[in-house]
């Protein structure tokens, strides 16, 4: 897949995106609301896609305009819809609404993920409205998880949001979101007890609507700064550079996701970089291969540069590459190695360390593979 495109060409559509710390805090009724009022300016608007999950105000609202309808496509002896990307584009429209960001596609659509369908639609030189709860960006994936013990599968990729003219943060107070949540405007009857003790706990909500004010905050922190850059209005500050260190040990998405949030607060570029010893294709394990590939990818899609060093020295190749690029923040991941072996033939970390001053370093913890018995083995 090619990397996400980020800047914006002067013929592209201008984007704006809705990010919420959860389900039900208005989003989807925002960015109506807004499409209407733009119809009433006199902006040809139409619906790509919304999801309304039964919420009667969200439907009332909606009103007279108009629906694009959706694509059937048949999946395993079944019919489901898609977002017809094809008819919004042949209608042409000054402005749709694309809900449900971090959806997946069905096998067989256009694109693999709905993202990817407001991409193509934007480069067409149409602006589009879109929504994203907060726990879909990639790199709170982790963070997410282990707060809410929640496997969230659909994610963006934090990049997307650089591509972003608008950030606007709907938010509401943890309360009133668990209000909704007891009346029935956001879940059957059935699930809410079981989401008021699970993803609606007071303590989940808090941290959800933290990342979501954080993350509206860097964007905005990040459009003035460029754009006192570009108007003559300050200095540009030298730039601080990341790098990521990959391997093909399971657990590698966490260093990305660490790489991608810190340059995110830094407003910089980064790198993804593996470095590889010679003769080390011909014998590596090919399951070890399709991860390097899937890290490989993960790494462009967050916006990373992704290098690979060929060197039979990988504390050299890190430590020469560091230097050559000014790199001002690294991040390692925790050895797998026993402490004997490391006293016995050394360690990439402490060789890195004891020869590339003034950088940050961080070391992520990475799950470690579960023991399989011996006859297995």
């Amino acid at each position: 897949m090619a990397e996400l495109q980020i800047e914006r060409k002067p013929d592209q559509g201008n984007l704006r995106i809705y990010i919420g710390a959860a389900p039900g805090v208005g989003k989807t009724y925002r960015m109506v609301n807004d499409a209407r009022l733009l119809k009433e300016q006199g902006t040809d608007v139409i619906i790509g896609l919304i999801e309304t999950h039964g919420r009667k105000e969200t439907e009332d609202r909606i009103g007279d305009l108009e629906i694009i309808p959706r694509k059937k496509i048949p999946y395993r002896g079944v019919e489901l819809e898609e977002m017809d990307v094809a008819a919004i584009l042949a209608r042409h429209p000054g402005t749709v609404l694309v809900d449900e960001l971090a959806h997946t596609n069905v096998p067989g659509s256009r694109n693999r993920k709905r993202y990817e369908d407001v991409l193509e639609i934007l480069d067409a030189g149409i602006n589009v409205l879109t929504a994203v709860n907060i726990q879909h960006l990639e790199t709170l994936n982790d963070a997410v998880n282990r707060s809410a013990n929640t496997l969230i599968r659909e994610t963006v990729p934090d990049n997307f949001l650089k591509r972003a003219d608008e950030v606007v943060n709907v938010d509401v107070t943890v309360n009133e979101l668990r209000d909704r949540l007891r009346q029935g405007k956001i879940y059957a009857p059935e699930k809410i007890e079981q989401s008021l003790a699970n993803f609606f706990r007071i303590g989940n909500l808090n941290l959800l609507r933290e990342l979501a004010l954080r993350t509206t905050a860097e964007q905005v922190s990040s459009r003035e700064a460029e754009y006192r850059r570009t108007q003559g209005l300050e200095q540009a500050a030298v730039p601080e550079k990341v790098m990521v260190c990959l391997s093909t040990r399971p657990g590698a998405e966490r260093l990305l996701r660490v790489g991608a949030r810190i340059a995110g607060r830094l407003a910089t570029n980064w790198y993804a970089v593996y470095v590889i010893r010679p003769g080390d294709r011909r014998n590596q394990d090919p399951e070890a291969v399709h991860r390097l590939e899937e890290y490989e990818r993960m790494a462009r899609d967050l916006g990373a540069k992704v290098v690979t060093l060929t060197d039979k020295n990988v504390s050299n190749a890190l430590i020469r590459f560091a230097q050559q690029e000014s790199i001002s923040h690294v991040v390692f991941g925790q050895s797998a190695r026993s402490r004997v072996d490391i006293l016995l033939r050394g360690s990439i970390l402490n060789r890195f360390l004891s020869e590339v001053r003034d950088v940050t370093v961080q070391v992520v913890p990475m799950h470690k593979p579960q023991r399989q018995p011996q006859r297995e083995r």
